[in-house]
C-alpha cells in the first residue's frame, strides 16, 4: 500500500495523519501537485491518492478516509453525511475534546477535521468561533495543534491559508476602505478602480439584513427536508419571458418507510429532472409532499395501535428524514391533511357537480357484520379475479396491477377480523368520465404529437381511452379524508385518487398565498410529472379530467414521465410485506447516498421493469 500526497495541501495533510492513526505501515511518497502517477487518470488533481496492494487506487480524500475508517462507526456517519450542524456537534463534542480514547486524536477528528477546517478558520478570522461554538472552536485548536498533525504539517511544509474577509479584500495597500459605487444614471460610477472584477461584482452585490440572518440561522441548524436547497428567492413566482418549470413525483403514502422503487420511481428522477433545470438557469418549482388520507392510513393506525393523525406525523417524519439523506432537492415538501387541501378539493368537486360533470350511482359494497361496517378497499383482501393473486387488495392487484372492485375478489376477508364479510348496497358519487373523454382525447393527442409522454405513458393511457372511459367512483365510506361537501352525503370522504392529485395544488398553497401563478397559467408554465406506471391513469386520465370539468384555466400536465418498476431480487418490493430495501434501512448500511443515487438511475425502468440486487449494487 502506497500513500501519495503533495506538499503545503491540507487533503494530503489529513490523509497523511489518517493513514498513520490508521496503523498502516505502508510506503509514503511525497510527490508534486501535479503528479500523474495513476495510469489511467486523466485528472489533473491525483493527490492525495492510496494505491491499495492489489492495485487500485483511491483518488479522493473522502474515499481514502472512507477506507481507513474500517468498522469505526463514528468517523463513517459523519462521512456520509453532506451537512454537519455546527450547534449540534457544539453540543456532541467529548469532554476531553478530541474524540479518541484516553484523549487521544482518533480518525473521527481528521474525518471532522478535514470537513469543517475552511469553514472554522473563517469563523476564528471574525472572531465568532469562540463565542458562538465555544467547545468546537477549542476543539478545533486541539486537533490543528496536536503533535502529529504538527509533524505531519513539518514534513509537508504545510501553512493554513490566509482567509481574507471580504472587507478585506476590496482593500488595496494603504487604503482603508473601498467605497460603494455611487449612481448616475442607472450605472454605477466608481471613481477608483476596484482591485478585481470578482471584487467589483461583489462590492455592487446587495445583500440585506434578511438574508444575513437567514444565512446565519441555515449555517447554525444545517438543511431539512421542506427548506431551499438553493440560493433562490422564495417563494418562487413564473417569471414572464422566462421557462418555467413546475415539477411534480408522486405523493408516497405515509403509511409506511419508502423503498428504493419509491424513490428512484418519482422523487429521485424528478430531483434529477429539476436540477437539470436549476442548471440550464430555468426557473424551477419542485414541489412533493406526503399523501395521508385513505385506508392505507386507517389500516397502518389500526395495526400500530395509534391515530391515523399520529400515524401521519410519525411517517411525514420519517419520509423527510430519508429524502433529506438521499439529497432530494425538493423546493417544498409538505403534506395533504391541511385546511388548503379541503377548501380546494372541495372547490373542485363544487364546479364539477354544478357543470353536470357527477353522476350518483348505488353500488354493491363489502359489508362486514362482525366491525358493523362498510369496507374500503384496502381494508379488505381476497384471490384476484384476473390472475389468482391470492393477496390482492380491494383497489389492485400488486401481481397483475389490474383494477378491482371489492366485490370481484374471490374469497374476499376482512383485513381487520379476517372474516368474510356480505354484500350491501351504498350510494355513492362518480366522476363522469364519458362526458370528458372527448376532451381527454384530444388532450392525450397533443401530448402524443408533441411526443411528451414516455412510452409507457402512452401504453397505459391510450388502454383507457381504446375501451371507453367509464364513471370513476370518487367517494368512499371512512372517516379519515376531506369531507365531501354535499348534504345527500356527507358521511363520506372523497376518494383518494380524487383527493391526492388535487394534493399538488394545496401544497402548493401552503408554500404560497398566489399559487395560482403556477396552477392557473398554462400559457407561462410547464408541468412535469414523474411517478411509477400504477399511477399513470390517475394523472393522465383522471386528474386533468377532474381539472379540465372544473371549467377553470388550469395548468395541466405537458410532460408525464411513468416508469416500469424497480424489483428486489427477482420479486416486487412491497411494503406490506417487507420485501426490499427501506430508505432507513440504506442510511444505515454506511454505503454513501451518492453510490444508492448512482446505481437507482442507472438501473432506472425506463421502457421495462428492471431489478435490484446487491451483487450488481457491488
Amino acid at each position: 500500500m502506497i500513500l501519495y500526497v503533495a506538499k503545503d495541501c491540507e487533503d494530503s495533510l489529513a490523509a497523511l495523519v489518517s493513514y498513520r492513526l490508521s496503523g498502516n505501515k505502508g510506503k509514503i511518497e511525497i510527490v508534486a501537485s501535479d503528479s500523474r502517477h495513476i495510469p489511467y487518470l486523466k485528472s489533473s488533481k491525483q493527490v492525495p491518492s492510496l494505491q491499495l496492494d492489489s492495485g487500485d487506487y483511491l483518488f479522493t480524500l473522502k474515499s481514502i478516509l472512507f477506507y481507513l475508517s474500517g468498522s469505526c462507526t463514528q468517523s463513517l456517519e459523519y462521512l456520509v453525511s453532506s451537512d454537519i450542524c455546527l450547534s449540534n456537534l457544539n453540543k456532541n463534542i467529548p469532554s476531553k475534546s478530541l474524540f479518541g480514547d484516553d484523549e487521544s486524536l482518533s480518525l473521527t477528528d481528521m474525518v471532522l477535521w478535514s470537513k469543517l477546517s475552511l469553514s472554522l478558520r473563517v469563523l476564528k478570522s471574525n472572531k465568532s468561533l469562540y463565542s458562538t461554538y465555544p467547545r468546537v472552536g477549542f476543539w478545533y485548536d486541539k486537533v490543528s495543534t496536536h503533535e502529529l498533525v504538527a509533524a505531519a504539517s513539518k514534513e509537508l511544509s504545510y501553512n493554513p491559508p490566509k482567509v481574507v474577509l471580504a472587507k478585506e479584500a476590496a482593500k488595496k495597500p494603504g487604503q482603508k476602505e473601498v467605497k460603494p459605487a455611487a449612481k448616475v444614471n442607472n450605472k454605477n460610477v466608481s471613481s477608483k478602480k476596484p482591485v478585481t472584477d470578482a471584487v467589483e461584482n461583489f462590492l455592487q452585490t446587495a445583500v440585506t439584513e434578511a438574508q444575513k440572518k437567514a444565512a446565519v440561522k441555515k449555517w447554525n441548524e444545517g438543511y431539512s427536508v421542506g427548506e431551499v436547497l438553493n440560493n433562490d428567492e422564495h417563494p418562487k413566482r413564473p417569471i414572464p419571458g422566462k421557462k418555467n418549470n413546475l415539477i411534480t413525483s408522486a405523493l408516497p403514502y405515509v403509511n409506511n418507510v419508502p423503498h428504493l422503487g419509491n424513490i428512484i420511481g418519482a422523487v429521485l428522477s424528478a430531483d434529477c429532472f429539476a436540477r437539470f433545470c436549476r442548471l440550464k438557469n430555468e426557473n424551477t418549482l419542485y414541489i412533493c409532499g406526503t399523501d395521508e388520507y385513505g385506508t392505507a392510513t386507517e389500516t397502518k393506525a389500526l395495526a400500530e395501535g395509534l391515530t391515523p393523525q399520529q400515524i401521519c406525523d410519525k411517517y411525514n417524519a420519517i419520509h423527510r428524514e430519508v429524502y433529506s439523506w438521499f439529497n432530494i432537492s425538493f423546493d417544498y415538501f409538505g403534506r395533504t391533511t391541511t385546511k388548503h387541501q379541503t377548501e380546494i378539493a372541495q372547490d373542485i368537486f363544487w364546479k364539477l357537480h354544478n357543470n353536470g360533470y357527477t353522476v350518483a350511482q348505488t353500488v354493491e359494497q363489502l359489508y362486514c357484520p362482525y366491525c358493523c361496517k362498510f369496507l374500503a378497499d384496502r381494508f379488505v383482501e381476497g384471490t384476484c379475479p384476473f390472475c389468482g393473486f391470492e393477496d390482492a387488495r380491494g383497489d389492485q392487484c400488486d401481481k397483475c396491477s389490474k383494477l378491482i372492485n371489492p366485490v370481484e375478489l374471490k374469497d374476499p376477508r376482512c383485513k381487520v377480523c379476517s372474516k368474510s364479510p356480505e354484500v350491501k348496497t351504498s350510494q355513492h358519487l362518480f366522476l363522469d368520465l364519458p362526458k370528458l373523454e372527448d376532451k381527454i382525447k384530444q388532450f392525450t393527442d397533443e401530448r402524443d404529437a408533441r411526443k411528451t409522454y414516455n412510452t409507457t405513458t402512452v401504453s397505459i393511457t391510450n388502454s383507457w381511452i381504446k375501451t371507453g372511459l367509464k364513471p370513476r367512483c370518487i367517494t368512499r365510506d371512512l372517516k379519515w379524508g376531506t369531507p365531501v361537501p354535499h348534504k345527500d352525503y356527507s358521511d363520506k370522504v372523497f376518494y383518494v385518487w380524487f383527493d391526492a392529485p388535487i394534493g399538488y395544488i394545496s401544497i402548493t398553497a401552503n408554500y404560497m398565498k398566489d399559487w395560482e401563478l403556477w396552477w392557473k397559467n398554462p400559457e407561462n408554465v410547464t408541468l412535469t410529472q414523474f411517478m411509477a406506471k400504477d399511477n399513470v391513469p390517475f394523472h393522465s386520465v383522471i386528474f386533468p379530467a377532474s381539472l379540465m370539468g372544473t371549467g377553470d384555466n388550469w395548468t395541466l400536465v405537458n410532460t408525464l414521465d411513468g416508469i416500469d418498476w424497480l424489483q428486489y431480487e427477482g420479486t416486487k418490493f412491497s411494503k406490506s410485506r417487507g420485501t426490499g430495501v427501506f430508505g432507513d434501512q440504506a442510511v444505515q448500511t454506511g454505503i454513501p447516498c451518492d453510490i444508492f443515487r448512482c446505481y437507482l438511475l442507472l438501473n432506472r425502468p425506463e421502457t421495462s421493469d428492471t431489478n435490484f440486487t446487491w451483487d450488481s449494487l457491488a
